[in-house]
């Protein structure tokens, strides 16, 4: 019996190791052909532009196919080894067929032409016996990835993956992983293709469709087409009377997987033809059915698990015991893109394209071109991928092939879309009936801005029958937001089609997600037109509203309520601003966005500003302490250039990579002439006036907040910009004022416009749970994307009033001037809290105030429900009129709700008897205008209401108190007073602060020692023991938590794992050639043969040195094709180790961009045996000092010649010294040497006194940890 979980598990660990061989062979001097194959095909996959990536990233991919191939043509093997398939077994199997597998393999190495080959060749042979069989062609032949290279998988590997299909069980004694299955059930092999290998899951959106949305699909495609066209139907034609096809049904599924459609279409099919001819030959039928079913991936182990998932289908129908030569059918399947081949030969731009220009090795050229004939099917279905298409070639060529659907930031749902219709037999006046497609896909693009051009230029020529919103159903697997659309391939017939609106998600997760609440009223209520349930309604809706964008199908009246607030306004937000979008972009966030501290530290605080993120947005307030480099003067004007001095060594280093940023034209900052260290887009007129309204592009809700000017406001925090004077009614102009800013404010911030919101911006949903099903059990937690485009669209009332909303901004910025960072002793955080708790009620209660205003103003309301805002009169959350009508339906059983456990409330189902009665009144009278309301009702829903869910007040406190805690620890290092808070502190006053910081002397620390100093310090004491909330704490052991998450070593093998090992020799290459770069451009005498160059750009460089005058070599762009200096590859979380706590990928980041506050040196330790520590301000030359040092006094004083700390300590001199080369070249004023030519000396000497290479001390490894012995089982 098949244990899913556990087999997957272990195969995913199988994989990995497979991965790290084929990794490792890729430039072994033992198969120097593999690496030069593997170039060639990269090339030519580049050169037809079907692929934009690197060859690493090319390869990493092609690694995970091979792999993946290894191990799934093992699992096919021991699934018809082991169920009898296939004799005799040659792998494993249950009982008695272990040893004749055993038998088999000491059989085969008994000839003597075998004995000496391997475990590889083995196997090879047994996949080679099978793909010999015609029922094994297809799995095991050519096309399988692991033929390409058959010997690229290592000898010892191969033995490893017979060893694992062998593995016995140690407490049972019987195999571990049985594939004997009665049912032959191949649902395990879904979850194989899901979930096998986590980077083909992210790279091709694998993705299993549940059965029962597979059904309910098929149902409604499928099964009315065989109705239509019969299993009969007659060949597809062109205009012209040419057969397209011959005759027969035919179903595809163009981004099929594992096969779930075409496993579901099988017996459907089948059944049909048996009830047609009950008396025919069932293998027969069963051909014909397989010829009625065609499938296409473009993930080749995808296809290999449909081909044997429906191989298995087919035997069972048949009966068909025995896998052997009189044992054959025919499939319909083939890898390849679906989006890219079988496109009909057309001129684009300027070239002649056709999909003949390339094809990969698993890629089935002659079946691709049969199988994706546009027009030739009676039913489409598929759910692919929602992905956006990173490789930037595949993009652009989509792009091409697909002008009416893609645009923008398009996600692979839109091009599908049109692919998916195209491929349906079309409609022709009456004369030929049209092919029905069905897809369950993401839904954003009904309202993000990709979505605009297929739904205005390309929904208009085709019927679509049915948008069916399941973005609220529990569907296992499927993360995000989804919606099922069916269409036919014609002009649209009926002015309305059939629209199921969504109205509230699932409430709980279900037992059975096939009986889930919302996915039940679905099914119930989709042929039911004006029915209402609790989660959908449905009805038949206007055609023409699915041919604007964006979509709104709220169910309940949403809609309406909607329609209702855009037509009783005169104005929408458009008419009133100047402008509306990002203030900057970088594209290099990752590069330019430091913590408060880093541009202190490295004494470049003027280059940098402070920049709000979206997320720090919030309930009227923004809060950040993170910094941008901005790389502009204070008149806007753009830096000619980063100064080159070791303090910009950390961004000097990112050179190629920023250089390598997209423009707009399709070139780089590189190819396009840019800076490289330039803003993505940065519109100068958004900065250039001081007030502004920003908000959270993605949140629950609805956060817009003024601020005064200063900062610079991440793509993720939009601004809204007023214009500089408005028009009076009486003609005259004036300056348009804060209040302006403050009555507009105070619409954007009510849960009117929170409604509206959502019913035009993108749901991007909540969590995901462990089945990887979207939870909309708590609708208030979905996040949405706010885009600029939509939000100018919001309808503002005739009449605004700023009054409400200028309490409201008065009390947040005095909240800002209580945060506890502003305040470290007991007494005043505690006077802090009160202030802070009362200023919040205050907030909540004018919240109310101001939403009840706007009811009045978008006329849903006549009465005034508002109380006078000059009272100081507050209320706590779950005492809102809203949250006491939700609480009494709570306690009566019609709502379930998380509401008030996520905001820490309590409910309450009366009015507060301590409210004065005037405001008793005026809640009981909106309680019931909720009640009479229906569309004050619609939002007066905890969705669209402030959930005021900001951080509990002591998770504030440690948070500040622990940054104050780690700056007053750094500053002991300050040696010169950079650190210094006040930033108007001269030079001399700076200088006189570093004179007296303890750690002053730029040398190696124990943390032992910065605990002492800190004993010492009495206001760090008084803090830390706010902090620990122990006036006995430990200081020592205090000190060690907070240095931990801060550190980072200074040697590479300490930090990375092996594959960030390989991502760092990549960098350390690119700097090398960024240095021979630097330095040809500045005329410096070069050695090349110094540099690992070939011939051919030895040849040309001199060339170029020689033919390039001095005054043009700066800027001359011919350099570049000649070094050809490759895109350096990005770090993963994965890349980083992450033992004992530590926080390297963190500090670290994509780009290893270093935010550390200290360098550490483990294996180092010195007498107290505690870490040891230098400050991460020093650089590159006050870092060598201080470990040479440290080194001397090791050798001279604390362990002698043999210590072991000697090797890592000189190793980080050696990987310091290409930084001291590039820094510290020029002649010391102090030493009157060149100290990278002193250190470089160091290193030699020391080297040869350890008996060893500098390549050998480069090359020093971590003494690894004792195993812990395994206890054994009694």
């Amino acid at each position: 019996m098949i244990n899913r979980s556990e087999l997957l598990s272990d195969l995913q660990s199988l994989l990995r190791k497979l991965e790290a061989d084929l990794l490792e062979r890729t430039s072994s001097a033992e198969v120097p052909e593999v690496g030069e194959w593997l170039r060639a095909e990269y090339q030519k996959a580049k050169d037809a532009e079907r692929t934009a990536h690197t060859f690493k990233q090319w390869l990493d991919d092609f690694i995970t196919q091979v792999a993946a191939a290894w191990v799934l043509s093992c699992v096919f093997a021991r699934f018809l080894e082991d169920n009898g398939l296939i004799d005799p077994p040659r792998l494993a199997g249950p009982g008695k067929r272990l040893e004749q597998a055993r038998d088999e393999h000491t059989l085969f190495f008994q000839d003597p032409e075998r004995a000496k080959l391997t475990d590889r060749e083995y196997l090879l042979d047994l996949f080679t016996e099978l793909a010999q069989l015609p029922a094994g062609q297809d799995l095991f032949g050519s096309h399988n990835p692991m033929n390409a290279l058959p010997n690229w998988l290592g000898p010892d590997a191969a033995g490893e993956l017979l060893r694992f299909f062998q593995k016995i069980d140690s407490d049972t004694g019987v195999l571990l992983h049985n594939f004997t299955d009665a049912e032959w059930d191949t649902r395990f092999l879904g979850d194989l293709y899901q979930d096998l290998s986590e980077a083909a899951r992210k790279k091709y959106a694998l993705l299993q469709t549940p059965d029962f949305v597979e059904e309910f699909i098929l149902d409604r495609t499928l099964d009315p087409a065989l109705d239509e066209f019969g299993l009969d139907a007659p060949p597809v034609k062109e205009r012209n009377g040419k057969e397209l096809t011959p005759a027969g049904f035919r179903m595809i599924d163009p981004a099929c997987g594992s096969g779930h459609f075409l496993l579901g279409s099988f017996p459907r099919i089948l059944n049909r033809w048996q009830k047609q001819e009950p008396g025919a030959n069932v293998r027969d039928l069963v051909q014909r059915t397989l010829n009625s079913i065609h499938g296409v991936d473009i993930n080749p182990f995808a296809i290999a698990i449909a081909r044997f998932r429906l191989l298995l289908a087919a035997f069972k129908s048949c009966g068909i015991k025995k896998m052997d030569e009189k044992v054959g059918f025919e499939f319909h399947l083939a890898c390849g893109d679906s989006l890219y081949h079988g496109r009909q030969r057309q001129k684009m731009f300027d070239d002649d394209w056709t999909d003949e220009a390339h094809y990969f090795r698993t890629e089935d050229v002659e079946e691709l071109r049969r199988i994706l004939k546009e027009g030739t099917y009676h039913a489409v279905v598929a759910n692919p991928p929602y992905i956006v298409p990173r490789d930037k070639a595949a993009n652009e060529t989509y792009r091409r092939l697909y002008p009416k659907a893609c645009h923008r930031q398009y996600s692979l749902a839109v091009p599908f879309m049109e692919r998916i219709l195209r491929l349906a037999v079309p409609g022709k006046n009456g004369s030929q009936i049209s092919g029905f497609t069905g897809q369950i896909t993401a839904n954003s693009f009904m309202k993000r801005e990709f979505g605009k051009k297929l739904i205005e230029s390309w929904f208009p020529t085709i019927n679509l029958t049915h948008v069916i919103d399941t973005s609220g159903a529990y569907i296992p697997g499927h993360g995000t937001p989804t919606v099922i659309l069916f269409a036919r391939n014609e002009q649209p017939v009926m002015d309305t089609l059939r629209t199921v609106m969504g109205i509230r998600g699932e409430p709980s997760t279900p037992e059975d997600p096939s009986h889930g609440l919302v996915w039940t009223a679905i099914v119930d209520q989709v042929d039911q037109p004006d029915s209402q349930s609790e989660f959908i309604s449905t009805g038949d809706s206007s055609r023409e509203l699915f041919h604007k964008h964006p979509w709104s199908i709220g169910g309940g009246g949403a809609a309406e309520l909607k329609e209702h607030l855009e037509s009783t306004t005169k104005q929408i937000l458009s008419t009133v601003v100047d402008s509306i979008g990002f203030f900057q972009d970088t594209h290099a966030d990752e590069a330019f966005v430091q913590p408060a501290g880093m541009p202190e530290r490295h004494c470049l605080r003027s280059a940098f500003k402070v920049q709000v993120r979206g997320d720090n947005v919030r309930d009227w307030q923004t809060t950040t302490d993170e910094l941008i480099f901005f790389p502009y003067d204070q008149e806007l004007n753009q830096w000619d250039e980063v100064p080159r001095s070791p303090e910009w060594n950390w961004l000097i280093c990112l050179k190629v990579e920023l250089w390598s940023r997209s423009t707009f034209g399709g070139g780089t900052y590189r190819t396009s002439g840019r800076p490289w260290f330039d803003y993505h887009q940065f519109p100068k007129d958004r900065a250039r006036t001081p007030m502004t309204i920003t908000y959270g592009e993605v949140a629950t809700h609805n956060h817009f907040v003024f601020d005064r000017g200063g900062k610079v406001f991440n793509r993720t925090a939009p601004v809204i910009k007023l214009p500089l004077e408005v028009e009076e009614p009486d003609g005259n102009k004036r300056p348009v004022t804060e209040d302006d800013h403050l009555a507009l404010l105070g619409l954007l911030n009510s849960s009117t416009a929170c409604f509206w919101m959502k019913q035009v911006c993108h749901n991007k949903g909540s969590t995901v749970d462990q089945h990887g099903a979207r939870q909309r059990t708590s609708p208030f937690e979905d996040f949405f994307a706010f885009n600029a485009t939509k939000i100018l669209q919001f309808p503002l009332p005739n009449r605004r009033s700023y009054k409400i909303s200028k309490w409201i901004n008065a009390r947040a910025n005095e909240m800002s001037n209580i945060a506890p960072s502003r305040g470290h002793t007991r007494s005043k955080l505690a006077e802090f809290e009160v202030l802070n708790k009362q200023l919040r009620s205050q907030q909540i209660r004018l919240q109310e105030d101001l939403d009840w205003e706007c009811y009045r103003l978008y006329g849903l309301l006549d009465e005034d429900l508002t109380y006078p805002v000059e009272e100081s009169f507050g209320i706590q959350l779950g005492e809102r009129a809203f949250e006491i009508v939700l609480a009494r339906q709570i306690a009566t059983g019609e709502v379930q709700t998380t509401w008030f456990e996520r905001h820490g409330s309590t409910p309450i189902t009366e009015i507060p008897d301590h409210w004065s009665d005037d405001y008793k009144q005026l809640v009981q009278r909106r309680i019931e205008v909720i009640e009479e309301n229906k569309n004050i009702a619609l939002i007066e829903q905890p969705e669209y209401k402030r959930r005021w869910n900001t951080e509990p007040w002591d998770s504030q406190v440690e948070r500040a108190l622990k940054s104050w805690l780690l700056d007053r620890l750094e500053t002991y290092f300050d040696f010169d007073g950079r650190m210094a808070a006040d930033a108007e502190l001269s030079e001399e006053d700076k200088q006189k602060l570093g004179v007296s910081a303890p750690l002053r002397e730029i040398a190696l620390y124990s943390v032992a020692k910065l605990a002492d100093i800190a004993r010492q310090d009495t206001q760090f004491m008084e803090v830390a023991e706010v902090y620990r909330d122990d006036p006995a704490f430990d200081v020592e052991r205090l000190v060690e938590e907070l240095v931990k998450g801060e550190h980072v070593p200074l040697l590479p093998v300490l930090r990375y794992k092996p594959t960030g090992l390989r991502n760092r020799a990549e960098w350390e290459r690119i700097w090398e050639l960024q240095r021979l770069e630097d330095k040809l451009r500045a005329g410096e005498p070069v050695n090349l043969t110094d540099y690992d160059l070939t011939e051919q750009q030895c040849t040309e460089l001199a060339a170029w040195q020689s033919e390039t005058p001095d005054k043009q070599k700066a800027d001359d762009r011919g350099l570049d094709p000649i070094l050809s200096i490759p895109v350096p590859p990005k770090y993963k979380s994965s890349d980083f180790l992450s033992t004992g706590g530590a926080r390297y990928w963190a500090l670290r980041g994509k780009l290893d961009v270093p935010k550390e506050r200290w360098v550490s040196f483990p294996h180092c330790e010195g007498p107290d045996g505690a870490l040891l520590l230098a400050w991460a301000g020093y650089n590159h030359l006050q870092l060598t000092q201080a470990i040479s040092a440290y080194f001397v006094e090791v050798q001279e004083h604390l362990g002698g010649r043999d210590d072991v700390r000697l090797i890592p300590l000189l190793a980080g001199v050696i990987e310091l010294l290409p930084w001291l080369k590039q820094w510290h070249h020029d002649i010391d004023p102090e030493f009157n040497q060149r100290m990278d030519e002193v250190y470089e000396g160091f290193v030699n000497e020391e080297a040869r006194a350890l008996g060893k290479t500098s390549d050998e001390i480069k090359a020093w490894q971590p003494p690894k940890k004792p195993t812990k012995k395994t206890r054994t089982k009694n």
